[in-house]
């Protein structure tokens, strides 16, 4: 595929750049610029659409995507989506959860090795011993978990809807894998006794309460939203904690002056983008995950069909009836 560089590129793809203007650099955008046209023309040429995660670059998140949130936004999209191909970008248990609500499409995820801290932390054969130690107690697993884990559990969940899931079971005690931390803050929310599991996040663990007095104390009026994935400490410090969605709606909704998220970074640059009259206070802590996807990867992603997620029939039926419960829910 033949595509200009040249200044008539830069007008093409001006309209793009608009929506980045305020986060990203002419000198920047002039680089982006060719994937940017030839990953469009791909997404017509193979009917793809490309989904991509709140925690994605600006390039990414505003100039190429065609449905982007957190988890359950994505996963509810992704059922509604008439495209042949999805490219998922995210990481790879997000391209699981699509390839499970859409088994007939072709799912690809550009980075095989766009993993999650918290899907690592927990196997399969870990929720089998703990349904052996805990009879009768259900499980409820975060979406951030591979598909092998969610076919061994009851029903998944995300930040923004943990608590509505664990509630409407209507049990005295759940288990709820693998976060601690959004076990623990949820537990601190509900009068239902929750068992957790030592897996954590790598983005979020590295926040502290020290971190939000100094922000406090360096900028004074700040308001401070905090993912649920943070240590309860953090979540306590914070004038607001919800998922990447409820943050971008309070944002959206109260319009702080100045404010400050305690999540992955780009997260702040996504919403930045959107509204370049608020002033974003920074603590980056970035996902070496979500950052393996690049426009370069998608756009060879689409050119060579790769890579490809499969998953196990026999694991994706389990898998699929724990995620549709929590969307039924949802």
């Amino acid at each position: 595929m033949s595509l200009s560089t040249a200044p008539d590129l830069m007008a093409r793809t001006a309209p793009l750049y608009d929506r980045v203007k305020s986060v990203i650099l002419p000198s920047e955008w002039s680089t982006f610029a060719p994937d940017v046209e030839a990953i469009l023309a791909l997404k017509r040429e193979r009917n793809a659409v490309i989904l991509a995660h709140n925690y994605q670059t600006p390039e990414i998140f505003h100039g190429v995507a065609d449905i982007v949130g957190d988890s359950l936004a994505l996963a509810r999209e992704a059922m509604k989506s008439d495209a042949d191909v999805i490219v998922l970008a995210g990481v790879h248990f997000m391209a699981e959860t699509a390839k499970l609500l859409n088994p007939s499409r072709t799912v690809l995820i550009p980075d095989l090795k766009a993993g999650c801290s918290l899907a690592e932390s927990i196997t399969a054969a870990d929720v089998r011993l703990l349904r052996e130690r805990w009879p009768g107690v259900p499980i409820v697993t975060y979406v951030n978990t591979s598909a092998a884990v969610k076919a061994e559990s009851d029903i998944c969940c995300t930040s923004g809807n943990a608590r509505k899931i664990v509630e409407s079971l209507g049990v005295p005690k759940v288990i709820m894998l693998p976060d601690e931390y959004l076990a623990q803050n949820i537990a601190r929310e509900t009068d239902v006794e929750v068992i957790t599991w030592a897996g954590h996040c790598e983005v979020h663990e590295r926040f502290s309460a020290r971190d939000v007095q100094q922000l406090r104390a360096g900028h004074p009026g700040v308001v401070v939203l905090a993912h649920p994935e943070c240590p309860p400490e953090v979540v306590a410090e914070a004038d607001f904690a919800g998922s990447t969605a409820a943050m971008a709606d309070y944002v959206a909704r109260e319009r702080p002056a100045r404010v400050v998220l305690m999540t992955e970074c780009s997260m702040s640059d996504n919403i930045a983008a959107l509204n370049p009259d608020l002033e974003f206070v920074r603590p980056c802590n970035l996902c070496p995950h979500m950052k393996r996807i690049t426009l370069p990867k998608i756009r060879r992603a689409l050119e060579t069909m790769q890579h490809e997620v499969t998953i196990d029939p026999a694991v994706a039926a389990g898998a699929r009836r724990a995620v549709e419960r929590m969307l039924a829910i949802s």
